[in-house]
């Protein structure tokens, strides 16, 4: 049976590029695995979709039910993030850089996390200690991954390893210029035109578990917030669709990768915690957040805090 290798519920670049990326090193380690995501292509994001299309990369299948199989993760470990059935799943490996999520095993498993700002920087080492070539078209997948995640260096997650795995990935993958790569996906990513305010808010979104309240956060990284001045209304119907389906709390991050900093839109039942946890005042339902750039490190860890967790 192969090990169907997968990322979070979402899909970003780090968990697209991650799961081919781990399943090339199973596969040159003589195991057999097969890369999933849980949205089938044709609603994978723009940023994800142009570094696919970039480097020559297969985008993985569409993930199924699970349960009773072998599954790797991939840049996720909780089971909130993961197909209803994974529970029922054997997780016989997780590569994260995330926190310790509530996904559990029966027997013993590869578990590799590492504060880190990306998956693709963990793969790298792990390719580099097993002494497996990273094909060329991956190497660039994860090489993009970690621009993305790590905001081109310039968010509080990045590390040196990070830097120093874009410079080994550079000369596998034939890369030069890698702020022409970064600019291209932010110019994808950032894209807003056209698109539905639900896929907006849903195109980089996770729901946490805040001490029993689910609380969702999305982010959408943007050249500057004058992007999404004509949709923001239809933005904040969207939210308060989602919060409708249960949710504590709904918060975007429009985040302004030039002004290095985020306008936090919030729908909450309690809006004076979020004003808490990040010790600002809301007006009109949102607040600037100078010099937040990371979901991660500086709003879910903050909200955490404030729900008591």
């Amino acid at each position: 049976m192969a090990i169907s290798v997968f990322g979070h519920t979402n899909p970003d670049t780090d968990s697209v590029t991650a799961s081919l990326a781990l399943t090339a090193l199973f596969k040159a380690q003589g195991k057999d695995a097969e890369a999933f995501m849980q949205i089938d292509e044709a609603n994978l994001n723009p940023e994800s979709k142009t570094v696919l299309k970039r480097f020559g990369l297969t985008a993985p299948k569409t993930l199924g039910a699970v349960a009773g199989k072998e599954v790797a993760l991939v840049d996720f470990s909780d089971l909130g993030q993961g197909p209803e059935d994974l529970a029922k799943a054997e997780v016989v490996a997780i590569v994260d850089h995330h926190k310790l999520g509530d996904v559990t095993t029966n027997s013993p498993l590869l578990y590799r996390a590492e504060p880190v700002g990306c998956t693709g920087t963990i793969l790298n080492k792990m390719f580099k200690e097993a002494g497996v070539t990273i094909p060329k078209d991956i190497a660039g997948g994860m090489l993009s991954a970690i621009l993305s995640d790590t905001v081109n260096f310039k968010s509080p997650t990045c590390t040196e390893d990070d830097k120093v795995a874009v410079a080994e990935l550079k000369g596998i993958a034939g890369v030069t210029d890698t702020d022409e790569i970064f600019m291209e996906m932010l110019k994808a990513k950032s894209a807003v035109a056209g698109i539905p305010a639900k896929d907006l808010l849903y195109r980089d979104y996770k729901d946490f578990d805040m001490n029993g309240k689910k609380v969702g956060v999305g982010q959408l990284e943007l050249a500057s917030l004058d992007q999404v001045a004509t949709v923001r209304n239809d933005l904040e119907k969207a939210m308060a669709i989602a919060k409708a389906e249960g949710r504590h709390s709904v918060l975007l991050m429009l985040t302004d990768v030039v002004k290095e900093g985020t306008e936090l839109v919030v729908l909450s039942d309690e809006p004076a915690v979020i004003e808490g946890a990040f010790s600002g005042k809301l007006k009109d339902g949102s607040m600037w957040i100078d010099g937040m750039m990371s979901r991660k490190k500086q709003t879910v860890p903050n909200l955490q805090k404030a729900f008591g967790c």
